[in-house]
Parts: structure tokens; sequence; C-alpha cells
């Protein structure tokens, strides 16, 4: 983020009349005609903040089991409908790919204003919000990230780095979590396997919500009924992410913690 400050206050230089500024990663491969499209549909829809979860890599057998179901879940927790609804509070966007006004972003304070932010594409997105400004959130046609998991211990730490944050750091929601997870990812197959036929019904039902997420991804649709064994990774991360924050190593990122980055600012 203090890339893209110092990014915005060259453009402002540059180009003082510019309307719209795409906040991005430096690993993101961007189609042709993935900023026209989309330029065209914020002023179409008048929105202030447009935001794409690129694709994510799924080259290796780590990353074909986990990427997916992190947007699976992301979406669980941000629903792109809600987040496009100006009546609910939900706020969600990705980092990756944010075209947004500068009026609207100079309204909210710039991006000094999310100094202290973990979750910054986040945060952004619900101050956006409560500013009155609209937002989109959906999944890139053809704008891909370059960076690769090169193994379970990095996905992990993708996960537990944010996901307490997520929870607002609520014990309440963990709990809440972790039991919904164990009823709607653990019990079906469990049960399934010894013969209920409610369990295996939303074992399938399970399975089908998870499809879609399988084919934007182009992975075998064989892997849908694997979900319930990816969820306990993403538990475990989960799990690990308090503990972390309750031993005062929350919201580790490149090495640096999130708590003493905060103190050395002030």
């Amino acid at each position: 983020m203090w890339a893209q400050e110092q990014g915005i206050a060259e453009a402002a230089k540059i180009h003082p009349l510019a309307d719209l500024y795409l906040l991005t990663d430096a690993d993101i491969h961007h189609g042709p005609g993935q900023l026209r499209r989309m330029v065209a549909r914020l002023e179409a829809e008048r929105l202030d903040l447009a935001s794409l979860m690129v694709h994510l890599s799924t080259e290796s057998w780590i990353e074909k089991a986990i990427v997916p179901a992190f947007v699976f879940f992301f979406r669980l927790l941000y629903p792109f409908r809600w987040v496009a609804d100006s009546t609910k509070a939900t706020a969600g966007a990705a980092g990756g790919y944010m075209l947004i006004r500068r009026s609207m972003l100079e309204k909210v304070g710039g991006i000094a204003s999310m100094r202290s932010a973990l979750i910054d594409d986040c945060t952004l997105a619900g101050m956006v919000k409560r500013a009155g400004g609209r937002l989109s959130l959906d999944l890139a046609d053809e704008t891909w990230s370059l960076r690769r998991y090169t193994g379970s211990g990095e996905l992990w730490m993708m996960i537990a780095r944010s996901a307490y944050t997520q929870l607002n750091h609520s014990p309440l929601l963990l709990a809440g979590t972790a039991l919904a997870i164990v009823i709607g990812f653990f019990l079906p197959p469990i049960y399934s396997l010894v013969g209920k036929m409610p369990a295996l019904l939303a074992w399938a039902a399970l399975s089908g919500a998870y499809l879609p997420m399988l084919r934007y991804h182009r992975l075998p649709l064989w892997m849908a009924p694997l979900l319930p064994v990816v969820a306990v990774f993403y538990l475990g991360a989960t799990l690990d992410s308090a503990r972390r924050h309750w031993m005062g190593r929350g919201g580790v990122w490149k090495g640096r913690v999130q708590a003493h980055a905060a103190v050395e600012r002030e």
C-alpha cells in the first residue's frame, strides 16, 4: 500500500486530471481487454469501486487442492451480490485489482487512511460503502496472479495471516465458525459413510455448490466431494490465526507483524 501511495502521488503530478486509479499488484498479469471492460462497467453502472478477484495459480497439486476453496470461502464471507447491494453493510474487494474513482479515494482519506489495516482491500471497500459509494466485486475473466505458492506452509500462512482479523478478533465468532465448519462440512461425509441418506444429500449439495469454482479454475469436477477434506486445512489455519493473535504474533506479512508495525508508525 505504501508503494501504491507513492504511485498515486506521482500520477497526480503527471496526470492531474485523471478520474480513475487502478490499484493492483506487481505480480498481476492483465488481460488485454480487462481494463477497458472494467472502465466501461464502472461508468455505465456509476460505480465508485470496481474490484476483481483475479485467477490465482493452480499449477501445483497443493494449489489445486487449496486455492479454489480459498475463493469459495471468500465468497461465503463476502457474497458478491451483497457487496453490490447498497442496502447491505457487506463490503469487500480483492486487492489485486481495484478500480476506484479518484474523488472517492480522496473522500475516504486516501491510502494513508488504511495504514493500520491488515486487510486493506476490504477496509477500503468498507470505507467507500460507508461514504455512500457503490461497489462491485466479481471474478476476473482474463487477469491472473503470477505468484506461485511453493508448498502448504505458504498457503497456510495466506489464510492464517488474516482469518482471525476477518472474524473481528472475536472468540465467539471463531467458535461459531468452527462449529459451522464441523456441522456443514465434516458431519455430512461422516454420516454418509454409515448410510444416512440426509447426510449423503447434504454432501451432494455441498459438492454441487463447489462445482462452479472448480470449473472457474479449470480443474477436474471429481474434486468437488473432497471439499470437506480441504475444509480441515482451513479450519486448522483459522484456529492458528487466532492462536497467533493471542500470542502477539497475529498479522504476520512478509516477515513483519501488524501490531509491531503499528507501534513503529505511531
